[in-house]
């Protein structure tokens, strides 16, 4: 789940971490630095300690500076490896819980293809942030989707994110197309480009289909959607859902 800001949940669960851990070190410095404070008013002053009437006891030996240093210095490096490992979690965070990032299971193909052929529209799995649309289109010189590794038994995935500007891109029913309704570029049903700022088409994730017939759909890596131009299926379409900008 991505935040208002932009910021990943790892990143923000990341940040979280070092702040309390940066308070936490600030707060204990401060207390020592209190006690320490207090403990030199009160031998400048005279005053006993709770146990001086006690004979046996002895009072606590001053803490040098030297080993005051010592402790700090032991203090910063504990903290700098919690911050160290609380940044190693997030980074890795994507491939521990498999959400986006990873490689991840979007279900048997079979029963995708069946969404997709009783609901008319493409299937799509928010963890992933990606669309399976069906995919039958003839490569032309200059694409081949199939030695790219985005297709794979005839389904074919693609990054819901428009390539203009980073908006989310519905499928548009009545128009058969991808439409992003922020500044109106359209892509056809296998994400390329039609119309619109868009630079080129949509991106898409590498796929393969596992023996036990589960779709793989391995989001670590973006792979650039082909340049305008590019028509590997029928370009017709039905009545826009966003108007042509």
């Amino acid at each position: 789940m991505t935040s208002v800001l932009g910021l990943s949940s790892g990143t923000i669960a990341a940040i979280v971490v070092v702040v309390v851990l940066d308070l936490f070190a600030i707060v204990f410095g401060l207390s020592f630095m209190r006690a320490r404070k207090a403990q030199r008013a009160a031998e400048t002053a005279g005053i006993p300690g709770p146990h001086a009437a006690e004979p046996a006891a002895k009072a606590p030996k001053p803490i040098s500076r030297r080993e005051f240093f010592r402790k700090s210095l032991l203090a910063s490096l504990m903290v700098f490896g919690a911050e160290f490992g609380g940044a190693s979690l997030a980074f890795l965070w994507p491939f521990l819980k498999g959400g986006f990032g990873s490689v991840i299971n979007a279900g048997k193909l079979a029963d995708i293809k069946s969404v997709i052929a009783d609901t008319g529209q493409p299937f799509y799995l928010g963890t992933g942030r990606f669309y399976i649309v069906l995919y039958n289109g003839k490569p032309t010189a200059d694409v081949d989707y199939a030695n790219e590794g985005v297709t794979a038994q005839g389904v074919m995935p693609l990054y819901q994110r428009c390539v203009h500007l980073g908006c989310r891109v519905p499928y548009c029913a009545q128009s058969t197309w991808f439409e992003c309704p922020c500044h109106g570029s359209k892509y056809n049903g296998a994400g390329e480009y039609q119309l619109g700022p868009a630079p080129h088409g949509m991106d898409r994730f590498k796929v393969t289909i596992a023996d036990n017939g589960d779709v793989m759909v391995d989001t670590s890596e973006v792979i650039l959607g082909p340049p305008r131009g590019t028509n590997t299926i029928s370009p017709s379409h039905g009545p826009f859902c966003v108007a042509p900008g």
